[in-house]
């Protein structure tokens, strides 16, 4: 599975998004489009990356441009794994 794919299950699961993540796109919006993204969620979600991936997300890494889309958020975490 891919890294986009991955964080798509992990979103849907974190956020139990159920049959709406199936249409989840790389241009899909997050911030702003999901009402479950919330502070607590961004949260969650990063420490489900860090679980799954086995790295560490230092707090200055994060911004809102991490979490604008899905894409954004499969290139950062390519980017902490070294893809």
């Amino acid at each position: 599975m891919n890294t986009l794919e991955t964080v798509k299950n992990l979103l849907a699961q974190t956020l139990q998004l159920g049959s709406r993540a199936d249409s989840l796109t790389p241009d899909s919006p997050l911030l702003g489009a999901l009402p479950e993204i919330d502070s607590m969620a961004v949260v969650t979600i990063l420490t489900a990356m860090e679980e799954h991936y086995g790295f560490i997300v230092d707090d200055d890494e994060i911004s809102a441009d991490t979490f604008q889309t899905l894409g954004t958020l499969a290139a950062f975490v390519d980017q902490k794994i070294g893809s």
